[in-house]
Order: structure tokens, then sequence, then C-alpha cells
């Protein structure tokens, strides 16, 4: 028979777990993933939401001008409108890219978020 001792209780493997998934991804350099706290998943949030309305923007315009050349009558029209297409589409995702850095640099650039 076994000693009570030396068996493992089930229930406290499970338990210990979610634990050891933790100190896995420590060791594998992850380090103290503790500090993440509601301030970092807001941002998360925040950033994804900020993606999400940059996209539908540009694929207003993207359509829009599908539907200027669609209706150009030479190609000097066409020559204009995708240089516009490409000048504002250049604009937009600069504006974008500092916004999302904006973002990224006050959730995870301060020690202390609250």
């Amino acid at each position: 028979m076994a000693n009570k001792s030396q068996t493992q209780d089930p229930k406290s493997s499970e338990a210990a777990a979610p634990v050891n998934a933790m100190k896995h991804l420590q060791d594998a350099g992850f380090g103290n993933m503790m500090g993440m706290g509601t301030a970092w998943i807001e941002a998360l949030g925040e950033m994804s939401a900020e993606v999400v309305g940059f996209v539908a923007e540009r694929i207003k315009e993207d359509v829009k001008t599908q539907h200027e050349i669609l209706h150009c009558k030479d190609p000097a029209d066409l020559q204009h409108i995708q240089s516009q297409f490409m000048q504002k589409a250049m604009d937009q995702y600069k504006a974008e890219t500092g916004k999302l850095v904006e973002i990224s640099t006050k959730a995870f650039g301060s020690k202390n978020p609250d």
C-alpha cells in the first residue's frame, strides 16, 4: 500500500497548472507578467478599436476612389485621382502610426500607470 505522503492529490496538480504555465512563460523570457494590469488590457482594447476605425476609414476611401475612377473621362483625370489617393493613404497611415505609438507608449512606457 502506498504511503499517504507519497501520493499526489490530483486536484492540487490541476490547481497548480496555471501557476506552472506562468512560470514556464517567465522562464522562456517573458519576465514577470504579473505587472500587466487593467491599464495594459485597456490599451490593447484602445489599440484594437483604433485599428478597426482606421481600416473602416480606408475602405471608405477605396470605395470613393473606385467611384471616381469609374467616372473619369481621360488619363489625366485618372492620374490625378490615383495621385490624390496615394497621398491621402500615406498621410493617413502616417497619422495612424503616430496614434498607435502614442497609445502604446502611454500604456507600456510608464512603470505605474495607476
